[in-house]
């Protein structure tokens, strides 16, 4: 069965000023699947995805998601229609508990507030955790508790913005295993430097380098590509 697209971009750009942050990208997302985006510092992976959920507004090209144009809806719509950002920035509310980080999650879809705040925190592991306040959290699992968050949106898209950045060995290995068990009911577009877990989690991989796509395949694929070597893996 040929893959669903799920999210659609094309010939999408944001300058500023003489900066070509993103240049004319063609960009498809397939429904299920683990996409990663990589390429160098200043490659424009940033603003492309700022572009995707709407926090940044395109100066030209098109997005679709699922089907319908969003080029031109605001980030709280585009959430309402299923796309959640992570940050690369841990984003949680330090001064209140687990459980209350998740809820204003589940209350921003209008869910459950009990029911779908326990499911989220069940499936990232913090159950346990839920009384606990979110500032004492060590690092890496307040890395979880943002994905926690974003699960708690019921989101068709969810994109993590460099989510293993700080994290040790083992968190980072129970983060691949958190992002496996979420597809493939959630499509996942993952923005990462660790070229490990790229490797090993990525169905399919774009890289970007001065705004532009300059490969997008399957791991082998992008390995194998000179350009690609010369621009980011070096080798």
């Amino acid at each position: 069965m040929a893959a669903v697209t799920l999210l659609e971009a094309r010939d999408l750009t944001r300058h500023f000023g003489g900066l070509k942050a993103v240049n004319g990208v063609d960009f498809e997302l397939a429904e299920g699947e683990i996409h990663a985006l990589i390429g160098p510092n200043g490659a424009g992976k940033t603003t492309f995805v700022s572009l995707l959920c709407g926090r940044i507004p395109v100066q030209s090209g098109t997005i679709r998601f699922d089907g319908a144009d969003i080029t031109r809806l605001p980030a709280h719509k585009r959430v309402r229609r299923g796309i959640a950002y992570t940050f690369q920035i841990t984003q949680v509310f330090a001064n209140l508990s687990v459980f209350d980080n998740v809820a204003l999650a589940v209350q921003r879809r209008g869910g459950r507030l009990d029911v779908d705040t326990r499911a989220a925190l069940d499936r990232v592991g913090l159950a346990d955790r839920a009384g606990q306040i979110a500032g004492t959290l060590s690092y890496g699992h307040q890395r979880v508790l943002e994905i926690a968050m974003g699960l708690a949106l019921d989101p068709r898209l969810l994109i993590l913005d460099e989510p293993t950045q700080g994290l040790a060995n083992a968190e980072i290995d129970i983060f691949k295993t958190l992002v496996r068990q979420v597809v493939p009911d959630t499509t996942v577009l993952l923005i990462e430097h660790n070229m490990d877990v790229v490797m090993d989690l990525a169905q399919r991989i774009t890289v970007l380098n001065f705004g532009e796509v300059l490969a997008t395949g399957t791991p082998g694929d992008i390995r194998a590509n000179p350009a690609v070597q010369a621009a980011y893996l070096g080798g």
